[in-house]
């Protein structure tokens, strides 16, 4: 290593505020890889949703301090990049943030929050004091990154409100609307100037980071694939006297994360089910209508789920309680309506949530429900999209179940499910026909839900998916 060269380290971020540590999935570089600014370095995974943990600085990587499958608290170091050259500067730009803004800039936009040291530079390396002045400053989650990037804000200009002093979605949401972000892109590089203590080339590079995420952000990979065998879990071979082998599996956090929130689900709720027989004839002669021409249009498949979830939608809205969680003394009835939807991975079930589902038409939903099912297949999925549901949706029909009995998403109020269509003969008007059927099962909370309002929930969802008719708009 060069006398020039600097080592940062790479701490592990904080992604939310309710997490305490993370597991490494996958390293994602190895030592002497080169790595760009922006570019991730591992997979990350927690019990809430995996996430990317991108590199804070151009450099190499030097070591990993950390093994795939270990659990880190949240600010321990787990690796450190080698710097070369001129990236030394930018730390000493961080060296007067304290003074001017009282301990609380930030370096560059990561979820890392880096601190330089070299041989020369460690008697007087300022990264310890400002980690301790504000230790929550410059960790930025991927949403917060992702934001800023979109619109060109550097975040060391927004004002944090979490804890520590963190940045939260919100906080860039409030500064983009308070229009201050336009002013400081525009003036940042003369305003850096009148700096005294700075170095005065740090400041722009600051500025011009977002427009390299943006850059950078078509061809980044989250080397993560199903054809693949994942790093975690692992199987271990345990033979016994008689030869025969065990296979045993490493818990992963999302997988404990599951089984915890089921055993909670089934034994703090007092479930009970239904199931109601509807005839969906109609829905697939409408979609066998408009899948080929929607297919061209928007480039994604028109499924099912798309009809059913703006069935179920509607009739949330004609009755609310359904919309509800316990809170023991009372009952908190949603306002928004934000579908969780059940989708299966290889090795779980994750419930991304589309949001405000009722201000949504059907091709709209349509787009959700392949965009989350893309992104929880590709682990991409952020915190944020795992966050706010009300009301659990699940299509068990793709693996040919005619009947199921659902879990409820804990804390919510029901579950509904979609099972298979199947050909029956059906009697109508003392006639017998063969209709397009497919049982919708609902279990609740016997809490908040009894049978008669469960009922005429059900009902209302029969009547708006056996209401669609060739003629239905997806628009």
């Amino acid at each position: 290593m060069s006398d020039n060269t600097t080592l940062t380290d790479v701490i592990m971020p904080q992604l939310a505020e309710s997490l305490v540590s993370a597991t490494i999935g996958k390293w994602l570089k190895q030592p002497g890889d080169p790595i760009e600014q922006y570019e991730p370095i591992c997979e990350l995974i927690t019990d809430k949703v995996n996430a990317e943990l991108p590199a804070t600085v151009d450099g190499t990587m030097a070591e990993l301090l950390a093994e795939e499958g270990q659990t880190v608290s949240v600010g321990e170091i787990i690796a450190r990049i080698a710097v070369a050259g001129a990236a030394p500067a930018a730390p000493a730009a961080a060296a007067p943030s304290p003074e001017a803004a009282g301990g609380s800039s930030a370096p560059a936009a990561s979820g890392t929050a880096p601190q330089t040291h070299s041989a020369a530079a460690r008697p007087s390396a300022p990264a310890p004091a400002y980690d301790a002045a504000a230790p929550m400053r410059s960790r930025y989650s991927p949403a917060v990154q992702s934001l800023a990037a979109e619109h060109g804000i550097n975040l060391v200009a927004v004002p944090g409100t979490g804890l520590g002093g963190r940045i939260t979605r919100k906080d860039v949401l409030a500064f983009l609307a308070s229009g201050a972000a336009a002013q400081p892109a525009a003036s940042a590089p003369p305003a850096a100037a009148p700096a005294p203590a700075a170095a005065p080339p740090a400041p722009p590079v600051q500025v011009a980071q977002p427009d390299m995420r943006d850059e950078l952000q078509p061809v980044r990979n989250s080397g993560l694939h199903l054809s693949e065998s994942p790093k975690i879990p692992t199987i271990e071979v345990e033979r016994g006297r008689d030869g025969m082998s065990e296979y045993l599996i490493d818990v992963t956090p999302i997988r404990n994360t599951i089984a915890t929130r089921m055993r909670q689900s089934v034994s703090e709720i007092p479930h009970a089910w239904t199931m109601i027989e509807v005839d969906v004839t109609n829905l697939v002669v409408l979609r066998n209508k408009l899948k080929d021409e929607f297919k061209r249009k928007e480039g994604i498949n028109l499924t099912y789920l798309a009809f059913l979830m703006k069935a179920v939608v509607s009739a949330i809205k004609d009755y609310p309680i359904m919309n509800s969680v316990w809170a023991v003394d009372k009952i908190i009835v949603k306002r928004d309506i934000n579908i969780s939807l059940a989708v299966g991975t290889e090795d779980s079930v994750m419930t991304p949530v589309i949001k405000k589902a009722d201000q949504k038409n059907i091709a709209g939903l349509a787009r959700e429900i392949d965009e989350l099912a893309l992104k929880t297949r590709e682990g991409k999925l952020r915190l944020d999209d795992m966050q706010g549901g009300t009301f659990t949706v699940n299509n068990t029909g793709s693996f040919g179940s005619i009947l199921s009995y659902p879990i409820i998403n804990y804390p919510q109020a029901a579950i509904l499910t979609f099972e298979s269509i199947v050909k029956k003969p059906v009697v109508i008007n003392d006639m017998i026909a063969v209709r397009s059927m497919a049982n919708i099962c609902l279990s609740l909370d016997h809490r908040i839900l009894d049978g008669v309002i469960s009922g005429r929930f059900l009902q209302r969802v029969k009547d708006n998916v056996e209401g669609y008719t060739p003629e239905t708009k997806l628009y």
